[in-house]
């Protein structure tokens, strides 16, 4: 179904995603501004329409890989917000029972396989997911989930290269958010489009406006369809943005006030909005009720991890390992 197609329900159910994370978001970083979060929290304001547009072609037993800028893709598979917020807190409660932090939520009923410090990281696993399912003779397919700076690592290489010889049904999606940590995408790649490398391995290369959510979900739709299909991967390249810096506390001396004014004109939550306003499917009273929804999901997590107890000391070393190489 293209995104033309697209019932009201439908699209209100992709603004409500998107709201949810840009509130999950912009509520970690006033809870981490106060010092109340233990460790590192990457944000994903403003490339909400990636893993919501991605995600609403995959079912529950599908998969997907992440990075250390997770928390979208997770809240966009579906994953709990209590959960998730109660990992933030470092909490029992918590997806990782409160031992893993921001880059190591998961979630395996929903076949949310897990956020990554590791930088391309996730590539090896979804290709090891792809397998599973091409072994198993299921239709399953495993989106990976990778930043531009990413896409010059050896591991996504490998991952892309073998993906293709064996066919594995592995959607290679990258968000090129235009910095690689606090380097600008040009100063780090020999091609100013990741898309192009996708000849490389023999397999269909898109780019994307990833600040549209439709444009995501069309593109994304025609390669799940094929990976189900049997016909093998894809790299699909979404331009996105991320209105906040590369982590909290970033002092973003990299980048001017005006590129990121210019960038937030390009909001895909008033882009979808603005669309739904234009075509009757939406009232102003209406987002406002959906945001309001949105915000209350996200206080009640934070109270649900505020509540909730610490890992008792005796649990400590508990579903915690260490490997040497």
């Amino acid at each position: 179904m293209s995104a033309q197609q697209l019932s009201a329900e439908r699209l209100n159910g992709l603004l409500s995603r998107m709201l949810l994370i840009r509130n999950f978001e912009l509520t970690v970083g006033d809870i981490f501004s106060t010092g109340k979060l233990p460790g590192f929290i990457h944000l994903s304001v403003g490339e909400e329409a990636v893993p919501v547009g991605v995600c609403a072609n995959l079912r529950d037993d599908d998969y997907i890989t992440s990075t250390h800028r997770g928390h979208g893709h997770c809240i966009a598979k579906g994953v709990e917000v209590n959960a998730m917020m109660a990992e933030l807190y470092g909490k029992e409660t918590g997806t990782s029972r409160g031992k893993g932090g921001s880059m190591h939520i998961f979630d395996f009923s929903i076949g949310m396989l897990g956020a990554n410090g590791i930088v391309a990281g996730g590539a090896p696993l979804a290709v090891g997911a792809g397998l599973s399912a091409k072994y198993r003779k299921t239709d399953q397919v495993t989106v990976c989930f990778f930043g531009d700076a990413a896409a010059n690592q050896g591991a996504l290489h490998e991952s892309m290269n073998i993906a293709s010889l064996w066919k594995l049904p592995v959607i290679f999606v990258c968000e090129n958010n235009q910095f690689g940590q606090f380097t600008r995408h040009e100063l780090d790649s020999s091609v100013p489009d990741v898309s192009v490398r996708a000849a490389a391995y023999n397999m269909p290369g898109v780019k994307v406006d990833g600040m549209d959510v439709l444009a995501v979900y069309e593109k994304v739709g025609e390669a799940v369809r094929d990976a189900r299909a049997g016909k093998g991967p894809a790299l699909i390249e979404a331009k996105t943005y991320r209105f906040r810096g590369h982590f909290e506390g970033d002092q973003q001396v990299y980048r001017t006030q005006s590129e990121v004014d210019e960038w937030r004109k390009k909001d895909p939550i008033l882009k979808l909005k603005g669309m739904m306003v234009e075509r009757g499917l939406l009232s102003e009273v209406e987002f406002t009720r959906m945001e309001n929804a949105a915000k209350a999901r996200v206080s009640d997590a934070v109270r649900f991890a505020e509540e909730s107890p610490a890992p008792a000391p005796a649990e400590y070393l508990e579903d915690v390992y260490v490997s040497y190489g």
